[in-house]
């Protein structure tokens, strides 16, 4: 399944920005947190709790993820992470997705 996605419906989706995130990541340990860069660009800095799952393999590892936790999908910007989102979110995920992606994160990153 190809998940680029044209933007239909993603008025509806669950959007947070990076400072809610970081928020919401030291209040609630129950969260997924999904980023959908390439491996090079996670290496180069990624947030500590974040997972890699690479957009293109998305599809293949989606039953990776607990579709009983609430899950948040990060990139470098907020495109990739929408597409996965709106793909997640048909496929029955309580997600959200990351405003402004890694571009805006200002806490702490681990590489």
């Amino acid at each position: 399944m190809d998940i680029n996605l044209c933007s239909k419906g993603a008025n509806n989706l669950n959007n947070m920005t990076t400072n809610e995130l970081e928020q919401t990541l030291q209040q609630d340990e129950t969260i997924q947190l999904i980023d959908v860069r390439e491996t090079d660009e996670y290496a180069g800095g990624h947030i500590k709790q974040a997972k890699n799952v690479l957009l293109s393999e998305l599809t293949e590892r989606t039953n990776e993820l607990d579709p009983s936790r609430p899950l948040h999908v990060i990139c470098l910007s907020g495109g990739r992470s929408m597409n996965a989102a709106m793909y997640l979110e048909q496929a029955g995920f309580d997600v959200t997705n990351v405003d402004g992606g890694m571009m805006s994160w200002e806490g702490n990153v681990t590489r």
